[in-house]
């Protein structure tokens, strides 16, 4: 355990920011889960709103630095791809 108290304090924003970060990622995995494997047959129409949700929590991620900017481009890419050959 630290001595210091700046680094006591350190620990715990570090440990509230990874519990956040976390959850965040947990949710941003289930919309991209979401999307890639429907529990039914999903039209383009049905199919479009859970891309846009996903998309959002990509971006909100990436802005808060949860994820890498490029990475949320990827996946971004990556739904839109999967969309447009269904």
């Amino acid at each position: 355990m630290a001595n210091i108290k700046s680094q006591i304090k350190r620990i715990r924003t570090n440990e509230s920011a990874r519990l956040r970060n976390k959850s965040v990622k947990s949710a941003l995995k289930t919309a991209v889960r979401r999307f890639a494997r429907p529990l039914m047959p999903v039209t383009a129409r049905r199919r479009r709103p859970l891309m846009r949700s996903a998309a959002r929590q990509l971006d909100k991620a990436a802005s808060k630095g949860v994820i890498h900017a490029n990475q949320a481009a990827n996946k971004k890419s990556a739904m839109a791809e999967r969309a447009n050959s269904l």
